[in-house]
């Protein structure tokens, strides 16, 4: 692929949210993440329009550039496409990976949600770049996702050799407990974009995983 997913860019996996902005500008909030460590970066807007989507995401792309981390646009593949983003992250239910992976070329990563390690084991076979499994926590974010247990979590990263980043409720306090698990990363979302301060709860969140990852 033409962006070399390595394991170490998904060790902190910044989901964005713009319900969290409090009147900012996501592009400010963005670059403040990346300069504070952020590794990987996820554009996430349920509610635009895809016309909305390649507008946000043009600016956020050339942010990321401009730190080289790895950005990747959740659901709308062919904003991902327009924009040349370096890949997209779908899930169990969006469009399924080979009709993704037809439309991106084979230079771009996808990333795919999995539930359970056969749907983990499903993404790997399908060509999938990195896995992301959950929910690790209970989660506001995704109100509908079952809970998986730490013992799947395991089952999965010693089953699979792709990249396998965990999801869902994870912050700065509960973490620790994913030790062990095999995981290369963890995603955020509020733990990140609905602190105080976003920029210094990344770089503590950096510190605390790659303690957490040794």
């Amino acid at each position: 692929m033409s962006y070399p997913l390595k394991k170490e860019d998904l060790t902190l996996y910044a989901i964005t949210d713009r319900y969290w902005l409090n009147g900012n500008k996501l592009a400010d909030v963005v670059e403040n993440v990346l300069k504070n460590g952020a590794t990987f970066l996820q554009l996430r807007e349920k509610e635009f329009s895809h016309e909305e989507m390649v507008q946000e995401a043009k600016e956020i792309k050339e942010i990321a550039a401009r730190y080289h981390v790895p950005f990747v646009i959740n659901d709308d593949i062919y904003a991902a496409k327009e924009i040349n983003a370096d890949g997209v992250h779908i899930g169990q239910s969006d469009m399924e990976y080979q009709k993704a992976r037809e439309i991106l070329g084979p230079d771009k990563i996808i990333g795919v949600s999995a539930g359970n390690l056969e749907q983990a084991v499903a993404a790997e076979k399908a060509g999938a770049d990195y896995i992301g499994v959950g929910a690790v926590f209970t989660t506001s974010t995704k109100l509908d996702h079952t809970r998986i247990t730490f013992e799947t979590l395991k089952e999965i990263t010693s089953t699979v050799s792709i990249p396998v980043v965990a999801i869902g409720g994870i912050s700065a306090d509960n973490l620790t407990q994913l030790k062990g698990t095999g995981i290369d990363g963890i995603s955020v979302i509020s733990a990140i974009f609905g602190q105080p301060d976003p920029g210094a709860a990344t770089k503590d969140l950096l510190h605390r995983t790659k303690e957490m990852l040794s």
